[in-house]
């Protein structure tokens, strides 16, 4: 998540919305009764004598909104935000009409609270600390391109070279045949490479990921400077391979300071010691409330799943008390096979500081 603070007011923070966890951090900072500035439509009724009653006209329009209902509708990746309107940018919307905006992934708002506490800056603080990251999955048949932001994982559809596999094609062919191939995915990757702060990781078998990278390094002096790792332990590539490289221990490595390598090591931990019949964790709700009142918690995972067992507005309290403890606090989503397992053993699992009964 970005976020900044307008200047000439203390208390409006503009936030740009990332990732699933994004929605979480906002639904865990926002109030009944703070209010939020958003581009949002409404339907406009016609005036004039020849227009249908039921029909109207939707309109774009900006508003502040003071906020009376927060939720997640339906989908952890849509935020329902209802309240009422204070002000408009359209003569046509007066003040006091109620209204729900829909904030989602990419959106930005302003948030307007009458007291920003520490407690809230550091929920969103941690939200703005994670890296993206680009992964390269390639071999000499076919390629796929997959963007990770914190948890959340979006893959390209598959880009093929075309090549039959003969081995007597002539080295001439097989040249120009890669050119064209690497520069369908330098195209593809244009609308990536020209982010802040994004790292790439190349992988897949063979020498293709190399020739690609230098391909990419010459058509480009701009990518000199780009933070590209290859990553060798990897022998599958297109999507097969982005899933097969986020299980593997080169996630680890490469990654340590990612928030999906936390996750999976938090994971990790917790299946070792069930076999091990050690009991340093927690699973499922009930389990994770106690350990909570037992100030035990160290870190928390949790994914969608958990609202089957609890109510929202309790698990993000819930969620909010464990904050002043300083729980690592980590939400999932089903792009990855991470939030797939958390959704698999109950929705939420907590790693503990000690052992409890």
């Amino acid at each position: 998540m970005k976020f900044t603070k307008l200047k000439d007011s203390e208390n409006r923070i503009v936030l740009t919305l990332e990732e699933p966890d994004d929605l979480f951090s906002l639904r865990r900072v926002i109030d009944i009764g703070d209010s939020i500035i958003a581009d949002t439509t409404r339907v406009i009724k016609q005036d004039n004598e020849y227009a249908r009653p039921d029909r109207g006209e939707r309109i774009k329009i900006r508003i502040i909104l003071r906020i009376e209902k927060i939720s997640f509708d339906d989908a952890i990746d849509r935020l329902k935000i209802s309240g009422v309107i204070i002000t408009s940018n359209n003569e046509n919307i007066p003040k006091g009409l109620h209204h729900s905006i829909n904030v989602r992934i990419n959106d930005t708002i302003i948030l307007e609270k009458s007291n920003w506490n520490e407690n809230y800056i550091k929920i969103l603080s941690k939200s703005a600390l994670e890296f993206k990251y680009l992964f390269i999955s390639i071999d000499s048949q076919e390629t796929a391109i997959a963007k990770l932001t914190g948890t959340n994982l979006k893959i390209t559809p598959n880009i093929h070279s075309g090549k039959s596999g003969k081995r007597y094609v002539t080295d001439q062919r097989n040249e120009a045949s890669n050119k064209i191939y690497f520069e369908n995915i330098r195209t593809a990757l244009d609308i990536y490479l020209e982010e802040q702060g994004i790292k790439i990781i190349i992988f897949g078998p063979g020498e293709t990921k190399r020739r690609l990278l230098n391909y990419l390094r010459e058509k480009n002096e701009s990518h000199q400077n780009k933070d590209f790792v290859i990553a060798d332990s990897i022998e599958t590539a297109g999507e097969d391979g982005i899933y097969v490289f986020l299980r593997s221990e080169a996630l680890k490595d490469l990654m340590s300071s990612s928030k999906i390598a936390m996750v999976s090591t938090i994971l990790d931990r917790v299946m070792q010691q069930i076999s091990n019949g050690e009991r340093k964790y927690a699973m499922g709700i009930k389990e994770t409330k106690y350990a909570h009142s037992l100030n035990a918690i160290d870190s928390l995972v949790y994914s969608d799943r958990v609202f089957s067992e609890i109510k929202e507005d309790e698990f993000i309290k819930l969620l909010n008390d464990m904050e002043y403890n300083n729980v690592k606090i980590f939400a999932t989503d089903s792009t990855t096979d991470i939030g797939l397992r958390v959704s698999s053993l109950g929705g939420i699992i907590a790693l503990l500081r000690y052992q409890i009964s």
